[in-house]
């Protein structure tokens, strides 16, 4: 046993504690800067109703890989999540309606940043009852809007568990 003063606190006079080498190399890999951990984002899933019991669902194209997906983005601050999946509905699809306040679920997905770097997205998803489509909106031009029914929509996404989202929408509404 070898004696190691301790940093706890740096308000508190040092005070010797007995610890092993193995000790004092896992106390100083736990204080090492640890990579960040997953990163959350708010996603609106657009749905209108046809009838009476037909539910269509609206999906946009990625601007990067032109991937069928439901528009999201990062958290504002000073703005709750459900506003936040709202507003990139409108900035990225032209759709304005009723956001829910509560999440119907959500999903994890890699995210490529600008500089090449991967990090791990978690989104929670909104539903957002499509009331109307603005004629101009400011990614129009940047993506393709199309709706789906339910079961295509859930097909056509490449994320299992957004898959299953979908898939539920009419029994969370």
């Amino acid at each position: 046993m070898e004696t190691l003063l301790s940093k706890r606190h740096s308000c508190f006079p040092r005070r010797k504690v007995n610890a092993t080498v193995f000790d004092y190399q896992r106390a100083m890999a736990n204080t090492a800067k640890k990579p960040r951990a997953t990163r959350i984002q708010y996603a609106a899933l657009p749905y209108r109703r046809r009838g009476k019991s037909r539910t269509e669902v609206m999906l946009v194209t990625s601007r990067e890989t032109g991937r069928w997906i439901i528009p999201k983005g990062w958290p504002k601050s000073r703005k709750a999540p459900y506003a936040c999946a709202a507003r990139e509905a409108r900035e990225e699809a032209g759709v304005v309606g009723k956001v829910g306040r509560s999440s119907i679920g959500s999903y994890s997905y890699q995210k490529r940043l600008k500089r090449g770097k991967v990090v791990v997205c978690q989104v929670d998803v909104f539903p957002l009852e499509v009331k109307r489509l603005e004629k101009s909106w400011p990614e129009k031009g940047e993506r393709e809007i199309q709706w789906f029914s339910p079961k295509a929509a859930a097909e056509t996404v490449s994320e299992p568990v957004l898959s299953d989202i979908i898939r539920n929408l009419q029994k969370r509404l």
